[in-house]
């Protein structure tokens, strides 16, 4: 059976005016069934706050249609945005489906006088389609 792809669009912003945030670090890891983080992307964001588009292998679109007792019908990631100045961000759960476009906005937040980045994180969970 041949390998499908579903496609991961990143967006970094600050602010609900969506300014776009440049040179922020973007990875993206899996989780392998054994527990071990894989990575499967660093990029640091470009003047408009994105990344390169990513390409992530996808179950086969047919599982996705319909309720299967033991495949998940989707790959899942997490995506971690940092950068000086602004709360780190980390979204576990980010749902990759075969020969579609995913959007994730990481949205940052401005750090008071004083505060690290790294220190000061947020996690956001994605939940599972309810398929």
């Amino acid at each position: 059976m041949e390998e499908e792809f579903g496609t991961l669009q990143i967006r970094v912003y600050t602010s609900r005016a969506q300014l776009p945030i440049e040179d922020a670090t973007v990875v993206v890891t899996q989780i392998s069934p054994t527990g071990k983080y894989h990575l499967l992307s660093v990029q640091i964001s470009d003047r408009e706050g994105r990344v390169q588009p990513l390409t992530i292998p996808a179950p086969p679109r047919w599982e996705s249609t319909g309720p299967t007792q033991d495949m998940v019908p989707f790959s899942v990631c997490q995506v971690w945005a940092e950068h000086p100045g602004y709360t780190a961000l980390r979204v576990d759960g980010v749902q990759i489906f075969s020969g579609e476009e995913t959007d994730q906005d990481m949205e940052l937040i401005p750090l008071a006088e004083g505060q690290h980045s790294l220190v000061d994180s947020s996690i956001l969970n994605t939940s599972p389609q309810n398929l």
